[in-house]
């Protein structure tokens, strides 16, 4: 995996014409990633930025204080479940929510993943005080985007999808253009993701040398993670779908996750 920290930021790139632009925000566990678009087009990009900018900036201060014309938060979850909409009540998120074992220091959230379910998941109130400095509103669950993207990408019964953060793997498949399978795993080597993967594998029935994998995130072609999966699976490579323009030298890849967030700009929580 990439241990890069990857920074980037348009010439023509002005807060002074924020009102314009839409801010991106991905949080972590310990850390943030942002993207700045006008219009569909990056304009800036960074990452792993600590969360105490939010309530003490040093580096972001002016970057975080303007106005922007939309801004949309991305959280993570350290629990989730999957509801489907038709038997969804708000009502009883409460219930729901049993089969996470909420903490004390955690706080639950809903919010339609697709057009038939609902994701009910945890997150960290750190997580959650870092957002509120923007308000929750503009908040959604950290991969809605990423699926979505792929959801309208047609694609195949034997197609599996995987965005790497860190030592996290998030697995997403579809059947007949609906979603089949959506999960997330930590892992250490590439031994344990090549393990994961095979895993979603055999619970999606299919077999390792007819499946595609398209991996976004923190990874890069020669990867080590990459030629172990190649060792298992049909076709392995880097996720080359795109929703933003991008520059020549950034790989869409690398930010199709926070990136993805731009079709989220219109989504309310549940």
């Amino acid at each position: 995996m990439s241990e890069h920290n990857y920074n980037y930021h348009d010439d023509n790139f002005s807060l002074n014409q924020a009102e314009d632009y839409t801010l991106l925000i991905q949080i972590d566990k310990t850390s943030f990633s942002y993207a700045i678009i006008d219009q569909d087009k990056l304009i800036a990009w960074a990452e792993n930025h600590s969360l105490e900018e939010f309530s003490d900036p040093q580096e972001l201060l002016d970057l975080l204080s303007a106005k922007y014309k939309q801004v949309v938060i991305g959280l993570s979850a350290t629990s989730f479940t999957l509801v489907p909409q038709i038997l969804f009540n708000q009502d009883r998120i409460a219930d729901f929510a049993r089969f996470l074992d909420v903490k004390p220091n955690e706080r639950v959230s809903a919010q339609s993943l697709d057009n038939e379910n609902v994701i009910v998941y945890k997150t960290d109130k750190t997580i959650i005080n870092a957002a509120e400095e923007f308000g929750l509103r503009n908040t959604v669950f950290s991969s809605k985007g990423w699926v979505a993207a792929i959801a309208k990408n047609n694609p195949d019964d034997k197609d599996l999808y995987l965005d790497i953060n860190g030592d996290n793997v998030e697995f997403v498949a579809f059947n007949n253009g609906k979603l089949r399978f959506y999960n997330r795993f930590e892992f250490k080597t590439s031994d344990e993701l090549a393990y994961f993967t095979a895993l979603v594998t055999t619970e999606l029935n299919l077999q390792p040398a007819d499946t595609n994998l398209y991996i976004s995130g923190d990874i890069n072609a020669e990867d080590e993670s990459i030629s172990r999966l190649a060792e298992f699976f049909g076709k392995v490579r880097p996720n080359d779908l795109q929703v933003l323009q991008l520059p020549e030298e950034i790989a869409s890849h690398k930010l199709l996750s926070i990136a993805a967030l731009s079709l989220c700009a219109s989504s309310e929580v549940v």
